[in-house]
């Protein structure tokens, strides 16, 4: 087939059940998996969950394919394919900021897997049970060439630079201020649309990403299900000698295909790989007093078993209107029962002055105290508070998770580190004068 164009013909609507086919007639009439399929393919089912979940949890897609996923190589362990792709093993409760992943980290040529860099862990991938950040520089192409991961879904956000993901299920364009979700076993290739790429990754080992539940908000806001869009069946018939990398028990090993794996002509089912613009996101927030908890900017969650408690959510600060009366504006000072890990796709986030960047990032860990630094509480305190319209050209994201990271050296290591972030809160000074109020 030709190479894609730039406009990509998509699926919408959230937890959709889809059925898509490249060539008419290719997905079986009436049943699943005939003696026959049309055409010669094989039929082959990928589960996102166990067989015997509720129905509205039962996740499953049925390809079409030119041929079965078990045609391949021997198995072998490839550490060298990510070198910096490992499990976190430090504990700290300091702050911390990192500085952009720079791309001089890799003096070759380097693709999305050979480029990942593993910030931190918690859990453990063998038992499907925690969360994983990563980051990923890229100034090449994956060029015959595919990485599925068997631990969990990919939550996948750009910082910088387009990317084209061909799933096995059909093409996803991806660019700054969209983000993907790759779920746990698809298979993709990730190829650059400019020069270089870099953004952020995050993991979770545990059940899957899901919109979250609006109570009483309501039936509108948030993220709406309409704009979530999912590939049109797209396939290459190519016999050329294939490579293939997966992700398995926190471990990379290798594969080799004499075929291209994107050779599924047809698909139905609601398991299927998806992107998002964070642009439609609708935030609601307070309209009189008082700054909400972040929880309100949450476009998707990945639940634990505790209800109202998240193995992470992803939350995003767009540009919004801010209109409360009598309020500290910018997020409060504040100590919580959750991890933090922030990034910042553009512009310059409110709550900091100076120092949180592009590219950039920094980790809250549990019960670690942080919020506005003096410069920021200095200017909120004595602001005029009309209705303003803030982060304008500013997009900023959170990766919440009630999980504490254990980072790696790479994430510890003072080249990599802001080790001066702490200073933008040692100027704070005491305002209160109580003695004359005093009660004897």
């Amino acid at each position: 087939m030709e190479k894609p164009t730039s406009t990509i013909p998509l699926l919408s609507g959230y937890g959709s059940y889809f059925e898509t086919e490249a060539i008419v007639g290719a997905i079986p009439k009436g049943q699943n998996n005939p003696q026959k399929c049309p055409f010669g393919l094989y039929a082959e089912q990928l589960s996102g969950s166990a067989f015997t979940m509720p129905r509205e949890k039962n996740l499953r897609t049925w390809l079409y394919r030119i041929l079965p996923s078990v045609k391949h190589g021997k198995v072998v362990a490839a550490p060298e394919e990510a070198p910096f792709l490992t499990e976190g093993t430090n504990l700290t409760p300091e702050r911390l900021r990192w500085k952009p992943l720079d791309y001089s980290l890799f003096e070759k040529s380097t693709d999305f897997i050979q480029g990942l860099v593993t910030v931190g862990t918690q859990g453990d991938p063998t038992s499907r049970d925690g969360v994983a950040v990563h980051l990923y520089v890229a100034n090449s192409s994956m060029e015959n060439k595919c990485f599925f991961n068997s631990d969990g879904d990919w939550l996948i956000v750009p910082q910088e630079g387009g990317l084209r993901v061909q799933t096995e299920l059909g093409l996803l364009p991806l660019h700054p201020g969209h983000i993907a979700v790759i779920p746990r076993g698809v298979k993709f290739r990730v190829e650059l649309l400019d020069e270089k790429a870099r953004g952020y990754i995050c993991e979770v080992y545990t059940g899957h990403f899901e919109l979250p539940d609006l109570g009483l908000i309501g039936s509108n806001g948030l993220a709406a299900p309409r704009d979530f869009h999912y590939p049109v069946a797209y396939y290459e018939e190519k016999e050329v000698p294939f490579t293939v990398i997966q992700k398995y028990g926190g471990q990379l090993f290798r594969f080799s295909l004499d075929h291209s794996p994107f050779d599924v002509v047809g698909w139905h089912g609601n398991y299927a790989p998806f992107i998002y613009d964070l642009s439609r996101f609708c935030p609601v927030n307070s309209v009189l007093y008082d700054h909400m908890d972040p929880s309100i900017f949450t476009v998707l969650t990945c639940k634990s078993s505790v209800p109202g408690l998240a193995v992470v959510d992803f939350v995003i600060f767009p540009p919004r209107w801010m209109t409360q009366e009598h309020t500290f504006r910018p997020p409060y000072f504040h100590r919580n029962c959750m991890t933090e890990y922030m990034g910042l796709i553009r512009g310059i986030y409110d709550a900091k002055a100076e120092g949180f960047v592009p590219g950039g990032a920094s980790l809250h860990s549990m019960m670690s105290a942080h919020g506005p630094d003096a410069t920021t509480f200095e200017k909120a305190s004595h602001m005029e508070l009309s209705p303003s319209r803030i982060g304008e050209e500013s997009l900023a994201f959170m990766f919440e998770t009630s999980r504490v990271l254990k980072l790696t050296d790479w994430a510890l290591d003072p080249k990599h580190l802001d080790v001066h972030y702490i200073e933008c809160w040692q100027s704070l000074k005491k305002l209160a004068s109580l003695s004359l109020n005093k009660v004897d």
